[in-house]
């Protein structure tokens, strides 16, 4: 079965850079929905929101599996109750607005879920849309003493991708996959002081596991649109 991602998008400044790192892990073979989470406090039609969503498409390297816009006070809730409705496995979020181009800074909404959410969570560095999005050396970083899915996910994607795991976070790295912190709940993402180091000096996308969860990429990718 695929990994499910939902690629979170409101057509706002940085946006492009998820859609992007979503195209890649769907080369991996991941099946990408487009997630839109109207306020409640906005008023916002189904044809407004239904145009926001046809942008994101626009710039996807494919064909997302489905498009969805919900209603909800708060983008991380919203998304956390989409993810558990379709299945998801992974929320992608692009960087804070003001990040200096091929660096990676967590929004708002992606430090929520990094607090205690229960899916993956990736975040794009800025500009990555306007490169080419590759990943030839993919870093896995484990937390001591944790049950971390890092490594597996790691050699999974690498697979799929036709790239190499490498033991060093440099700037030669494409990719990150970080370990929730040791002590975290199973099944749930937590990240300790280091991780959150290593994501501010991040200059590749960076994919968060929930704690004792590996991710099997390299399934066939799903061609039908929503």
């Amino acid at each position: 079965m695929a990994i499910k991602v939902i690629v979170s998008y409101d057509g706002t400044a940085n946006e492009d850079d998820a859609i992007a790192f979503g195209s890649l892990l769907a080369r991996a073979g991941a099946e990408v929905s487009l997630g839109y989470v109207r306020h409640t406090d906005e008023a916002v039609s189904d044809e407004e929101a239904q145009e926001v969503l046809d942008r994101g498409a626009a710039h996807f390297e494919g064909t997302f599996a489905s498009r969805h816009a919900v209603t909800d006070r708060s983008t991380p809730e919203g998304l956390q109750t989409l993810a558990g409705q379709i299945g998801a496995h992974v929320v992608v979020f692009c960087s804070d607005s003001h990040t200096a181009p091929g660096h990676v800074t967590i929004g708002n909404s992606a430090e929520r879920l990094l607090e205690g959410g229960s899916v993956a969570v990736g975040i794009a560095p800025a500009g990555l849309a306007e490169s080419l999005a590759t990943a030839r050396r993919i870093v896995a970083v484990g937390e001591a003493g944790g049950a971390g899915g890092a490594q597996a996910t790691a050699q999974s994607l690498a697979s799929a991708l036709g790239a190499e795991v490498v033991p060093v976070a440099d700037d030669a790295a494409d990719l990150l996959l970080i370990d929730s912190r040791a002590n975290a709940e199973p099944g749930r993402v937590s990240i300790s002081s280091s991780a959150a180091h290593l994501i501010e000096i991040a200059t590749c996308p960076v994919l968060v596991l929930a704690s004792g969860v590996s991710l099997q990429f390299g399934g066939a990718p799903v061609g039908a649109a929503a």
